[in-house]
């Protein structure tokens, strides 16, 4: 259904801000390549009026953490249902493209807009802690339509190919409200971007998943890989983008765990629900939480942080687990920025055999 918003300020009686008009959707273009995070805290920014091979200009390109493009269409002019057929098309040219035209495009925006990072590799590992390179980009896109409002044909199209089509395409509703001095402006996604997430496409060969969870474990000073061995938990955080795929796991399901440009450290299984991990208890330690635990890592900054910003912890029991000097790691073995994912890819039987035969399983 269409979204209304309104925003108030508050006083002895609430009073209405007044909704404007923007002068063009060239200004809110500015304003999302100013800040992505306007859409997205967790997406980069690559490309802007990229040109598609079928000589069409797509508005804004992103991707994120896992390699995932995101095509970023403003309704403008267009018709509401023709700016998701266009959304669809500019999909079937991303479908078909590789790593290294992203890597081109990076470069000739970063190059254009005189960026401080000229290459994609630098871009990304200074966004996400790791380089494109060590990503498994495989064409897995979604689309995101900018527009102030759209009409219920439109909704439903967009409806539909979610639920029923699985495609992943979203869209995006911004108002611009005045105070008489200030101006401001409003956000309102018509579906939880963290459900578009879960349906990416890919053009990669798929398989049935085997049942097993990879994870992602982000090695560092808050999220410290010596403590996970030890206390037996795995961890993500600082972002619904990360910590959202967490409530994946269930009581008994088995969790390879991957250090990024690290390898493999473990294989275990979830033994209990998901936490926030400084309210977490762990019976073997008497209860104590892990900010009262004998620690390598830093956790006091958890306390205080909004749910969104929290990290969140799932208590496992390994089964085979070696500290970070005996990480496995070797050409070919699958890769995924997500914290949690279910691998349906040829790569990841190869990875779990491969892994199996190192630990001794």
């Amino acid at each position: 259904m269409a979204i209304e918003q309104g925003i108030w300020r508050i006083g002895d009686k609430p009073t209405k801000l007044k909704t404007i008009t923007l002068e063009s959707e060239q200004q809110l273009e500015e304003q999302i390549v100013a800040d992505i995070s306007i859409l997205n805290p967790n997406w980069l920014l690559i490309g802007r009026q990229v040109r598609t091979d079928f000589d069409k200009y797509i508005d804004l390109l992103a991707i994120d953490a896992s390699g995932s493009v995101i095509i970023i269409e403003l309704k403008r002019d267009k018709t509401p249902r023709d700016v998701v057929a266009q959304a669809l098309d500019y999909a079937s040219w991303v479908v078909e493209i590789d790593d290294s035209k992203l890597v081109d495009i990076y470069y000739d925006y970063s190059t254009k807009y005189t960026l401080s990072e000229q290459g994609l590799d630098r871009a990304f590992e200074s966004k996400f802690g790791v380089s494109f390179k060590d990503v498994n980009y495989d064409g897995s896109h979604q689309m995101v339509i900018v527009a102030s409002a759209l009409d219920a044909s439109s909704e439903r199209i967009i409806n539909y190919l979610n639920d029923k089509a699985k495609i992943p395409v979203n869209a995006v509703f911004f108002n611009v409200f005045e105070d008489g001095i200030n101006q401001y402006l409003s956000r309102a996604w018509m579906i939880a971007p963290e459900e578009t997430q879960e349906r990416v496409i890919s053009k990669s060969t798929k398989e049935p998943w085997n049942g097993e969870f990879y994870v992602s474990f982000g090695h560092g000073k808050e999220r410290h890989w010596n403590d996970a061995l030890k206390h037996g938990y795995i961890s993500a955080g600082h972002g619904r983008w990360y910590s959202n795929t967490l409530n994946m796991l269930e009581i008994g399901d088995r969790v390879w765990v991957k250090i990024p440009q690290t390898g493999f450290v473990a294989v275990g299984k979830v033994s209990g629900e998901i936490s926030r991990a400084e309210n977490y208890e762990f019976p073997k330690y008497e209860n104590k939480t892990l900010l009262e635990l004998d620690t390598v890592g830093d956790y006091s900054s958890f306390v205080n942080l909004d749910d969104d910003d929290a990290e969140y912890l799932i208590p496992v029991e390994w089964i085979k687990a070696v500290p970070l000097t005996q990480a496995f790691n070797e050409t070919g073995l699958f890769g995924n920025q997500n914290s949690v994912c279910k691998p349906q890819t040829p790569k990841w039987s190869h990875t779990v055999e491969r892994v199996k035969t190192h630990f001794n399983l």
